[in-house]
């Protein structure tokens, strides 16, 4: 079993006699049983992971489940540190959580390696099969599902044409010690030649490599783009000063991206995405005969445009008549 249900759904039939005698009685009953404890794993603190989290908390408070009153949530933060990460996990396996929430994938490979009995619930993560958390989307087989922040990127290179009609040349820059990030390039590569672009790439490995890089490829391209990569995301500000100073655009991943620097998208929610996981641990805690292992990986089927009007103007670029709706100014 890889949650103990019997003392999960004794708490959770627990609450739902007090509200319901809460209603009858005008009082609550005494609540015998320790709240259920759900400890949170974030990679680092970036706008699309706290937006994640945020939707996830919501999602549970929003169905009854209050922090400090019928639940315990443990926040923890790596980072960026695959050290804290390891330290955080072995904190949660100690503690004894009853659920954890892994918010990016090296957060959730980080407790996956340390436990195959306390379920795991994962978000902003491209591909559970390629990393190795499921054996399939549709049956985890393992104790880890959640879901997907796989956008179509096909459609965010399409925006590059729309916004850039003449683009010749597509960058593409990424950590590739990121398995994410590795599996979006590829696809953004077919998507970029399939287009008949020319494809051109450049890869860090950490947030101190990213002015150089950004530097050497934004000379080569027309248009440059940022998959939903965690160093990326965190290095926004020095992109955006790069981008600008060569009038080239840069399109993005995900909205947070955007909103801190980025020209485009049309991507995920992360708020939703993260609200989206919240009720999957709803279902998994109230339904004693719902295994995690046979629940199916979920993912969005709606995304947003976000535009910068602040990055348009600083490069000279004008925002379709019928896209001006997305835009914004940034902060």
């Amino acid at each position: 079993m890889y949650m103990n249900r019997k003392r999960i759904i004794t708490r959770v039939m627990t609450v739902l006699l007090a509200i319901a005698m809460t209603t009858v009685f005008g009082f609550a009953a005494a609540d015998e049983t320790a709240p259920i404890k759900i400890g949170i794993i974030q990679l680092v603190q970036h706008v699309a992971l706290d937006a994640s989290c945020e939707g996830f908390l919501d999602a549970l408070k929003d169905n009854g489940y209050a922090d400090g009153e019928n639940i315990i949530v443990d926040f923890q933060n790596g980072q960026g540190d695959q050290s804290n990460l390891a330290t955080i996990a072995d904190r949660f396996i100690s503690n004894g959580e009853d659920l954890i929430l892994a918010i990016a994938t090296p957060a959730a490979l980080a407790v996956a390696g340390k436990t195959t009995d306390i379920p795991i619930l994962a978000t902003a993560i491209t591909d559970f099969v390629e990393a190795r958390l499921v054996e399939s989307n549709e049956v985890p087989g393992t104790n880890v599902s959640g879901t997907t922040d796989m956008a179509s990127i096909d459609s965010q290179i399409g925006l590059v044409q729309t916004l850039v009609p003449d683009v010749k040349t597509v960058g593409v820059m990424y950590n590739s010690g990121e398995v994410n990030s590795v599996v979006q390039a590829a696809v953004a590569k077919t998507a970029i030649e399939a287009r008949g672009l020319t494809y051109t790439e450049v890869t860090v490995t950490s947030s101190n490599e990213v002015q150089q890089a950004a530097e050497s490829i934004i000379k080569q391209v027309d248009a440059l783009y940022l998959p939903t990569d965690n160093v990326m995301a965190s290095s926004m500000p020095i992109i955006y000063g790069v981008a600008v100073e060569a009038k080239k655009p840069v399109i993005c991943g995900e909205s947070g991206m955007v909103s801190q620097g980025g020209l485009a998208t049309i991507g995920i929610n992360y708020y939703n995405l993260g609200y989206q996981t919240g009720l999957m641990a709803i279902r998994l805690l109230e339904d004693p005969n719902l295994k995690i292992s046979e629940t199916p990986v979920e993912s969005q089927t709606e995304y947003d445009y976000s535009i910068n009007a602040t990055f348009a103007a600083e490069i000279g670029l004008e925002i379709p008549e019928d896209l001006l709706q997305y835009a914004f100014e940034m902060e």
